[in-house]
């Protein structure tokens, strides 16, 4: 039945809305894309006061004043499809590629670079990987751009170490693209879905780019860590230290500390600050860091965290205040406790995973610490996830 207005005429029918971006559906990536960004800082809110309302006080959404091309690192599979390569991300929960040239929250530079080695692949005649058959040499490219100082880093991951006329290839690309800074080849030949291998070479130039933070610099290799989004991150990490309260008399743990970023950052306000990484290249990366930025009170230790803190607990040293940020998957009962064990007065807990910071605010609690406030920041626009600082302080002598 036709729908008709009050006066009895048919109703114009309103037309569709155009979708910001046409592989949205199929990726799966950008859950909130088509959805007003005001509305989405609302949403998340929402969530968030829902989750951690019952612990503290939950503090407003920070959001972006440009949510979109934000990504300073972009990952690109190929393959082929009816003969023609093709290259983007996998749909959601499989392995077929959806093809994108560009993307909403991707870096536009970046994009643009992925799809000029895609048009490369012909010319050289250089196959992309087949994950059936095991055939072809090109599986994934991985671009990371510096905002601050505009460095670019390129990644080949291919299946085997030979690359027939890399030399001529590597010329090609940087003819198109002058500002690329470096060129790296990593081999991966395993059948998993990790994208970097163990081995990797140097094409052309240092092998790594160099970024600015929060007025310190960091040297960034192609396995490290390193918040994806560098304006939220100035923003998210100048909030943690304000919340860490540091005098110049502290000494500071910095858990899973990655290449260093936070713990160099707060090193120029404490006495000591150590370090904590089971990464080995993120661990070399930080002490490089460490030296690019005059820094001499902050040592670097390749060790799992709740080990360190227990060996200094046995010890009879403590920490005065410990900086964390673990994976998504959040911290362990075991951390927290070995917090407890070192007498830490004061956690800064970073979180990517807010439904795992609210589990393990839990254990804080049973371990006789409480968290006086969350705050709250979009460093994933247009996507269901939010990043959270949280401060949470030892109750009690």
């Amino acid at each position: 039945m036709r729908m008709r207005n009050d006066d009895g005429r048919p109703a114009r029918r309103e037309a569709r809305p155009v979708s910001v971006c046409p592989a949205a559906k199929r990726c799966g990536g950008c859950q909130y894309i088509e959805m007003p960004y005001p509305e989405q800082l609302r949403k998340k809110q929402s969530e968030m006061q829902s989750l951690f309302g019952s612990f503290c006080k939950v503090h407003p959404m920070v959001g972006m004043d440009d949510p979109f091309y934000y990504r300073n690192k972009v990952h690109a599979v190929f393959g082929y499809h009816k003969g023609q390569i093709i290259s983007g991300i996998y749909e959601e929960n499989t392995h077929h590629i959806v093809p994108i040239d560009r993307c909403m929250i991707e870096d536009q530079k970046s994009d643009e670079i992925i799809v000029t080695i895609r048009g490369l692949l012909k010319s050289f005649k250089i196959r992309t990987y087949d994950e059936d058959t095991g055939y072809g040499l090109l599986r994934h490219v991985l671009v990371r751009r510096a905002f601050a100082t505009g460095e670019i880093m390129v990644v080949l991951v291919t299946r085997s170490p030979v690359f027939p006329s890399k030399n001529h290839f590597v010329a090609a690309l940087r003819e198109r693209h002058p500002e690329i800074t470096t060129i790296i080849q990593n081999m991966n030949d395993r059948d998993t879905s990790m994208v970097l291998g163990d081995r990797e070479h140097v094409l052309y130039g240092k092998g790594y780019i160099e970024d600015i933070l929060c007025g310190c610099r960091f040297r960034i290799s192609a396995k490290s860590f390193y918040q994806v989004n560098p304006v939220q991150a100035e923003r998210l990490y100048t909030k943690a230290l304000e919340l860490a309260g540091l005098t110049g008399r502290e000494t500071v743990l910095d858990a899973y500390c990655g290449i260093g970023t936070i713990g160099i950052i707060a090193a120029n306000r404490a006495r000591q600050v150590y370090g904590v990484e089971l990464n080995p290249d993120a661990v070399g990366d930080a002490i490089c860091n460490a030296k690019l930025n005059g820094i001499r009170n902050i040592r670097f230790y390749q060790n799992d965290a709740t080990r360190f803190m227990t060996q200094m607990a046995q010890s009879g040293d403590t920490v005065d205040v410990v900086l964390m940020d673990p994976p998504r998957s959040g911290s362990t009962e075991e951390f927290i406790h070995a917090i407890k064990a070192v007498r830490a007065k004061k956690v800064v807990y970073i979180s990517c995973g807010p439904d795992t910071l609210a589990r393990d605010l839990k254990v804080f609690r049973r371990e006789g610490y409480r968290a006086e406030g969350v705050w709250l920041y979009d460093m994933f626009p247009a996507t269901g996830h939010t990043e959270c600082a949280t401060l949470i302080e030892r109750t009690g002598a």
